[in-house]
């Protein structure tokens, strides 16, 4: 498989299909903010961690990848795609019911949250909070595309649920690497 192709230098880009659009496209925005949400969960994963969390991560990675793939198909063409030789995996409940039930594992081990947290504490925790602003914009840029060209119901879901598992891992992480959780206390102003 040749890395180049030179189809974009023309500033388009192919779905699966064969359909090309404009790289600034909302969709490509979409699998695109996917793809760099999906780097940073890597970086995350390459961090020293337990071992739970890597596995999780690596799972949440495939997600993304099957996730991403549906958005870089062409929906006019979805159903054409079935039997041949590229077809588009589902994203099912079951990944959102996972990202679920390793909220509630992680949650019950970290003290109630009274206050937002200012990310940061250490650079693995850091990473979390990026990772989860990343999730929230690949999140509105979704729901917008959505708003044009109906999106799996499932992809929002996931994408909802899965900014809140990266903040909840970057908790359970500072715990974990004993990194201070600051509280936000607003000033108050005169």
């Amino acid at each position: 498989m040749k890395i180049y192709t030179k189809t974009g230098d023309s500033g388009t880009t192919g779905l699966i299909g064969g359909t090309r659009l404009p790289k600034y496209d909302l969709r490509i925005e979409c699998f695109g903010t996917v793809d760099e949400l999906n780097s940073y969960l890597g970086l995350i994963r390459d961090q020293e961690i337990p071992s739970d969390s890597k596995a999780i991560l690596i799972n949440i990675q495939e997600q993304l990848f099957a996730l991403g793939s549906n958005l870089a198909t062409d929906p006019e063409l979805q159903n054409n795609l079935k039997g041949k030789r590229f077809q588009t995996p589902v994203l099912k409940s079951e990944a959102t019911t996972l990202l679920e039930t390793a909220i509630d594992s992680m949650n019950d081990g970290l003290p109630p949250l009274t206050h937002f947290i200012l990310p940061g504490g250490h650079s693995t925790v850091s990473y979390c909070h990026i990772a989860r602003s990343i999730c929230r914009r690949s999140e509105r840029i979704t729901t917008k595309l959505h708003a044009k060209q109906p999106v799996s119901k499932e992809i929002l879901i996931y994408l909802n649920r899965l900014s809140d598992f990266l903040f909840v891992l970057a908790r359970k992480l500072s715990m974990e690497l004993k990194a201070e959780e600051i509280k936000w206390f607003p000033k108050k102003t005169n």
